[in-house]
């Protein structure tokens, strides 16, 4: 559980965890979460980058909660830094319990993004 009963960030994704995405013990595989929070720092990313991106890692990635079939996931994305050709994305997952309006923080993670040309090699990140 975490103090704080705000996400931080901006809302980024939304979706309803489905029962296709369990395991045996009914809870949503951390693989799914993962992805949608890629998913969420991708579009992050791209809008920073102004282009096209890939990940390169993910820096940290912590599980706090279960996640349960009907939960509406929330994915926040912050900017934590931006380099040379990367740029580094703090993501949150919060749910929505029964699709009611009471939060809570599920997975924290921090995923890395490199800038992309049209030819598939890193590119400078544009500045606007």
């Amino acid at each position: 559980m975490t103090d704080r009963i705000e996400p931080r960030g901006t809302l980024t994704i939304r979706t309803l965890a489905m029962p296709a995405d369990t395991n045996a013990a009914g809870d949503i595989f951390g693989g799914w979460v993962m992805s949608q929070m890629d998913i969420a720092g991708g579009i992050a990313a791209y809008e920073v980058a102004m282009g096209r991106v890939a990940t390169v890692a993910v820096e940290a990635m912590t599980f706090i909660a279960p996640i349960k079939v009907g939960d509406v996931l929330c994915v926040y994305t912050t900017i934590a830094r931006i380099g040379t050709t990367s740029i580094a994305v703090e993501i949150e997952a919060w749910v929505r319990r029964e699709r009611i309006a009471d939060r809570e923080k599920v997975t924290a993670g921090k995923f890395v993004y490199v800038a992309l040309g049209e030819d598939g090699k890193k590119r400078p990140v544009k500045r606007g």
